[in-house]
């Protein structure tokens, strides 16, 4: 049977969730969430895909939120019809690091800054930084980047949530110690580019492990990156790129810098290079670092043991 076509009648329903049929009339009427079939007696039939999202709702009202809220992240998550199928899923584990991240997705959302500062700490106490930066930050940072290229949310939505996060990860980035023996890096966003958390985390994971990083953040005025990179005299440099039209002026200015700088080591990264053309980029797949920690460390350990 499909997953598509109605299985389940209210009274099955209520007794499979422990949720009253009226109070089940009242969500699909109020919020329009899912609409059942009807049968040849105009009875309401529930298919295996209703049932999955009022699963994921309900798992969410059970941890404290209203049902409009549950609906209402559920519809800015932008899940498809597979994509309760995967966070129900998600739910019923012990991972609550995917809670948490849900639960700063909607207070961002909603402009609640004490709220997200309040998870922030809950995230921290309860993780170390690392998983905090790259499984709660990491993954909400691409949540709410396509959330805001498929117009599910407002820039001013977006200019919130990076507004609040960089202010949070600024804050440690400037209390951890730096390693001595370490080279020096410089990471800065590609030409045209002002989407900065991305590389702002990649910068954290780098001073994580010792490095002194100079970060220079969003886009810089042409010329101006050789004024810093002769003065510090870094091994490596690293660029970030969120904005698929910004890729080619960014390495344009790679190639420019590579010719210039023979014994600098450049790492590339970011979204807008992982939604180019590969045949465009062919000539440069040495030079990304990766999406994921472990991939970040095999590709500094191979550069730092030549």
């Amino acid at each position: 049977m499909s997953s598509q076509e109605g299985k389940y009648n209210i009274k099955a329903v209520s007794k499979m969730l422990g949720i009253q049929p009226g109070t089940l009339r009242a969500w699909e009427r109020r919020y329009n969430m899912i609409a059942p079939v009807r049968n040849d007696s105009g009875h309401r039939l529930y298919t295996e895909e209703h049932i999955k999202i009022l699963k994921w709702l309900i798992t969410k009202v059970n941890k404290g939120f209203t049902i409009s809220q549950a609906v209402n992240l559920l519809e800015n998550t932008n899940l498809s019809s597979e994509g309760p199928i995967a966070v129900s899923a998600s739910s019923e584990s012990p991972d609550h690091a995917l809670d948490l991240m849900e639960e700063l997705l909607f207070a961002l959302l909603s402009f609640d800054e004490n709220q997200a500062h309040e998870l922030l700490n809950k995230a921290f106490s309860l993780f170390s930084i690392d998983k905090v930066l790259i499984d709660i930050l990491g993954t909400l940072l691409v949540k709410i980047g396509d959330m805001w290229e498929n117009g599910k949310i407002t820039s001013a939505h977006e200019h919130f949530a990076s507004s609040f996060l960089r202010s949070r990860i600024g804050i440690i980035l400037h209390t951890l110690p730096v390693n001595g023996l370490l080279p020096k890096v410089v990471s800065v966003c590609g030409p045209g580019e002002w989407h900065e958390l991305g590389l702002l985390i990649f910068t954290l994971y780098l001073r994580r492990k010792g490095f002194e990083v100079i970060y220079l953040g969003t886009s810089i005025a042409d010329g101006d990156i050789d004024i810093v990179l002769e003065e510090v005299n870094p091994k490596f440099l690293f660029y970030s790129c969120t904005l698929q039209e910004n890729v080619s002026k960014t390495v344009e200015t790679v190639d420019g810098l590579s010719q210039k700088y023979r014994k600098l080591i450049i790492g590339l990264g970011g979204s807008g290079f992982n939604k180019a053309p590969r045949e465009r980029l062919k000539n440069y797949e040495s030079l990304f670092v990766g999406d994921t920690k472990n991939q970040w460390d095999n590709w500094l350990k191979e550069r730092l043991s030549v």
